[in-house]
């Protein structure tokens, strides 16, 4: 008998910036670590350095600059643009637009986001920078799935960091960025899995799939 192989997730990532978590995403990828593939990479910035990134690992990626579009009209055209590719989730990788009510409920409990911070803590940009200024002792990162409120959807995954005597913004981020490019590749696995369960405010981690029913 023919043995199948695993469906693999098919992830769209979003991005803005430097691409340092889809380069993790990208890595975990590629090694098995996850059951997941990068279909497409979005990004709202065509000098993005994320996008050379996603080039040189061969992923599809697409630019629309939100110029002269209102944000409902944006989000329309963005969502238009990565249904092409059939994305069953969307991955958030430092994507810096805040995304209308309409593009949320496109994609129901299908987007997730990596956040610099414990929230309900230091939402927002700049939540390094928060957490020195009010003098917390810990800080850290967590994943969630994203609702039209900034940084306010349901917790998937945490991880603490504490703040060290002497850190500065710069030394906080890299330090936090490391724990980050760990945790989004889990809250990807969870996903792919079909362990991850809203409840309202609460995500449900669901036991393994052999495990389930079990006493």
């Amino acid at each position: 008998m023919a043995v199948r192989a695993p469906k693999r997730l098919r992830v769209a990532v979003l991005v803005s910036g430097a691409g340092t978590n889809l380069q993790s995403v990208l890595d975990h990828c590629a090694s098995g670590a996850i059951d997941a593939g990068v279909v497409l990479v979005f990004s709202n910035k065509r000098d993005a350095a994320a996008l050379d990134r996603a080039r040189r690992a061969g992923v599809p990626t697409e630019v629309l600059e939100p110029s002269g579009l209102g944000r409902e009209e944006y989000d329309a055209k963005a969502a238009a643009i990565i249904d092409r590719y059939g994305p069953e989730l969307l991955v958030f990788a430092g994507y810096m637009r805040i995304v209308t009510a309409g593009f949320v409920a496109h994609y129901p409990d299908r987007i997730m986001n990596i956040h610099p911070a414990l929230l309900p803590s230091f939402p927002g940009v700049h939540a390094q920078k928060q957490a020195l200024d009010y003098g917390v002792r810990v800080t850290g990162c967590t994943t969630h799935f994203v609702r039209a409120e900034v940084d306010a959807g349901p917790v998937i995954l945490q991880e603490a960091v504490p703040v060290e005597a002497g850190d500065t913004e710069e030394t906080l981020t890299q330090r936090i960025l490391e724990r980050e490019h760990e945790l989004l590749p889990r809250s990807i696995q969870l996903f792919a899995e079909g362990r991850l369960r809203v409840e309202g405010r609460r995500v449900r981690i669901m036991p393994p799939a052999g495990e389930r029913g079990r006493a």
